[in-house]
Parts: C-alpha cells; structure tokens; sequence
C-alpha cells in the first residue's frame, strides 16, 4: 500500500542554488608546481586573486588563522593544500568498493556527523593531489593482479571529489581512464549538484555516481555547507539521463521523533523527481548513524550548539575496524529502521537492489 506523504510549502523552491567551493587560503607544495594540473590550478588561483603560500609538505600546514580552536576550524574547512600524493598503497574500502583510490582528502561541507571529524584530526583542511597519473598508474596495477576478477574504486572516502572537481579536474580523468578498463568500476557519492563535467564523459557504464540524500531533519539540521536535497536530486536527474549508473546512499539514518514521516517523505519526493529509467540498475546503501567517544568530543567541541543525539546510554557498543568502540543503535531500533525504509525503497523503486545496511 503507497504511503501517503504531506507536500510541505516550496517557499524555498527559488532560493539562490548551492556555490562552487572557492578557497579564501591555498598552499601549493613547490614540487606540486612541476605538474600541469598543479600550474593549471595555480592559475586559478590567481584568476580569482585568492592569497596562496608555498608550504613543505600538504601534511604539515601551521599558523592557520584564528584567534581560537573552532575559529582555525572554520578557516581549515576553507583552506586548499596542493600537494603530491606521495602513498600509492590503496587501502581498503568495504563495504563500498575494493580498494579507495585517493585524489583528495577533507571536505568543504560541515556535516555535523561526519567520522573525518576524527579521522582528518587536526588537518581538517582540503587537500587535492596533482599527480593523478600516478594513482591511474597504480590502480592499473591493482586491477591486473586482480584479474579476471573486476576490482571497484571508491573516489571518496575522504573527500566529496564532485565538490571540488572545478578545480581538480580529476573526477573526469579517473572516468576516462577507468571507461577503458573492462575489469575495472569506479564509484564516489556526494552532495554536491555540479555535475555539468561528468555529463559528456564517455564513460562506458563503468562509474556509479552516487548521492547521499536524507530526510529533511536530518539535512536542515546536520548538514551545512552543502547542496540542498532538491538540487541533489535534479542533479541525479541529469546523470540519469547521461546514462551512468545511479546509486543512492541514506547515511546517516538518524532515529527522530517523525522518522517514519521524514524517510517515508524522502522515498517518495525521489520517486517524483527521477526520470523513469532511473529505477533499473538502482542501488541504495543505508548507513545508520555511529559515532565513538573520539567523535563526540570532537563534535560538541567544534559545534556545540549541534541537536545530534549522542547519548552513549541509548546506544549498543559494537568494535570498530578501527581499533575503537563505536556506538550503533540498539538491535530493535535497527530492526526498525532498516526493515522501513527498505519497504519505502522497494515500495518506489521495485527494481532497485539495496547493497548493504550497515
């Protein structure tokens, strides 16, 4: 039986649309200046007469501005490192992919919830890597030992690449290359709606691109510095209609007084808004919200006035591959959760495939 889903006000229907990401401080390491990509972006920033700095190493960034912790976080968060990506050892990247094979680190989105939190610690700050060709080289390799099994990519596991893509360019090259390897799949999901550079692209079925989408709780209340829902799925829409596989990630999935309204509404509003073919070859992944005791201090530190619940009391301990303690829903409210929200998927998009619940 359809849910029936209350249409709230479009009041924000003509609000101005979601800006490219442009730095206020760049550094660029000197070496990353014997690449055309690190020359190309060093006219950029030139073009858009933003203050630049040479520094030693892309891991090694001092003397931020601001007067105080949070302050250098928030000037961090709009500062580009232009380096070298000098370890082309790949790590692992399940559930999602094989292996993730890195073109940046860090984000300009301010997700409240968001593990590089930790992660990142004190180099919240965005790092892009100029010599591309050496990660394409080095994923070759990873895709030749591997044969004839297929071996899948994930673009951002410490990153949001499409945010940045205007600048890096590197989105395209990883598509291109990997449109020309019959055993190799890339994937990356975002937040962001430019996806103009990747609609062109020949890219042979080969790229998932995926967006992360919420109910509107969660993206009013967690999410900042990002692209509305709205412009997240017309951009959807267009890679769609470019022909690349759709994937989407429900992450995190956040218990709140009107869950049930807020997932149901979030199912519903995609449905309307995708083209038909979509559906087919569909893929969601659903993520329910975690944190460790790391996370939750560094997350009231950096924003305390934050509505996320992170009451350890409430919560089921389960051991982290990283060697912590997080804290996941207790069994019956994942139960919930997931067993919910599959119905919804299923329920709008019965030839979709759901690819994990994690």
């Amino acid at each position: 039986m359809a849910t029936a889903v209350t249409e709230r006000p479009s009041a924000k229907k003509h609000r101005k649309p979601t800006g490219l990401f442009i730095p206020e401080l760049v550094f660029f390491e000197p070496e990353a200046l014997k690449y055309p990509k690190g020359v190309r972006i060093m006219e950029w920033v030139k073009a858009q007469n933003i203050p630049y700095r040479m520094t030693t190493s892309h891991n090694r960034i001092t003397n931020l501005p601001g007067e105080t912790e949070l302050e250098q976080y928030k000037i961090a968060k709009r500062t580009l490192v232009v380096g070298i990506r000098k370890t082309l050892t790949f790590d692992q990247s399940k559930p999602s992919a094989d292996y993730a094979i890195p073109i940046a680190t860090g984000c300009m989105g301010h997700c409240h919830y968001c593990y590089l939190q930790t992660t990142l610690g004190a180099k919240p700050y965005i790092r892009v890597y100029v010599n591309t060709g050496d990660v394409i080289d080095a994923a070759k390799k990873y895709i030749e030992e591997r044969a004839p099994e297929i071996t899948s990519f994930e673009a951002a596991c410490t990153s949001d690449p499409l945010g940045l893509e205007h600048i890096t360019g590197s989105l395209a090259e990883l598509i291109n290359f990997i449109a020309g390897e019959p055993l190799g799949r890339l994937r990356f999901v975002t937040k962001y709606q430019h996806v103009e550079p990747l609609l062109h692209l020949k890219h042979n079925g080969h790229t998932r691109i995926r967006f992360s989408v919420n109910a509107d709780y969660v993206i009013r209340n967690f999410e900042p510095a990002t692209a509305r829902f709205e412009e997240r799925i017309e951009a959807a829409g267009q890679i769609a209609r470019a022909g690349y596989p759709l994937g989407f990630i429900i992450a995190p999935i956040i218990w709140h007084e009107g869950w049930q309204e807020g997932y149901a509404e979030l199912l519903a509003k995609l449905a309307q808004a995708l083209p038909p073919e979509a559906g087919k070859g569909l893929t969601f992944e659903m993520i329910q919200h975690r944190f460790t005791k790391t996370a939750k201090t560094v997350i009231e530190k950096r924003y305390p006035k934050s509505k996320l619940e992170m009451d350890i009391e409430k919560r089921k301990k389960k051991w982290g591959r990283w060697g912590q303690h997080k804290y996941v829903y207790p069994d019956e409210q994942q139960t919930a959760l997931r067993e919910f929200i599959t119905e919804r998927i299923f329920e709008h998009f019965p030839e979709a495939g759901i690819d994990y619940f994690t």
